[in-house]
């Protein structure tokens, strides 16, 4: 019966180096590219138009109204 090959075996050491090496001009690609791109142009691409548009803030903070919420619960303030 083969047995798998070890840690130490030649062709599993050139294959890990070999992927090292790759890994750290992949990461050179990767590094390169994000560097290069236009993030408003693939916004542009991605959303249409002039980019993602935000609904306009709240004027309350809804923090009122809980409270409000919570003194209707209370039985000292005319709740159950």
């Amino acid at each position: 019966m083969l047995r798998p090959p070890g840690p130490n075996d030649p062709l599993v050491r050139r294959w890990v180096e070999t992927w090292k090496r790759a890994g750290e001009e992949l990461e050179a690609i990767r590094r390169a590219e994000i560097l290069s791109v236009d993030t408003q142009e693939v916004i542009r691409q991605i959303f249409g138009g002039a980019g993602p548009t935000l609904p306009p803030p709240s004027p309350i903070s809804g923090l009122v109204e809980e409270q409000m919420s919570f003194a209707r619960l209370h039985p000292s303030r005319g709740g159950q």
